[in-house]
């Protein structure tokens, strides 16, 4: 699969919530996870697809979705891509509904997403 297709099907199973897929199909068993800042309860940095998995599932089981939106890929090089992410989300922890935008840097090698960084900010 070239960068293309890996940047095209992140893109359209995040568009279609289904980001857990996306890691099970798309993601390289020894990838790296790197958050702006840590989550609560886990590494700012995670190692391995069960890591991944672990904080995806954190993710929606911690948050209530309103909507959203997913813009990109965008491509750079011949191994990365960009995607650009919406959230309007409420915490279930704080009950304070936030926006929240993040960009996600994606790093390709052997057709499998090895590694994710993500920039974002949040405002209540």
């Amino acid at each position: 699969m070239s960068l293309k297709e890996v940047a095209n099907q992140l893109v359209a199973l995040c568009r279609e919530g289904k980001n857990l897929e996306a890691v099970e199909t798309l993601y390289s068993p020894d990838v790296v996870s790197v958050e702006a800042a840590p989550v609560p309860g886990m590494e700012q940095t995670m190692k391995g697809i069960d890591a991944v998995k672990g904080k995806n599932k954190w993710w929606i089981d911690s948050h209530e979705v309103h909507g959203g939106d997913v813009k990109g890929p965008f491509p750079h090089g011949e191994d990365r891509f960009a995607v650009y992410f919406e959230f309007d989300v409420t915490p279930k922890g704080t009950g304070k509904r936030m926006q929240m935008n993040e960009v996600g840097l994606y790093t390709v090698k052997n057709d499998k997403i090895t590694k994710e960084e993500y920039f974002y900010s949040m405002e209540g």
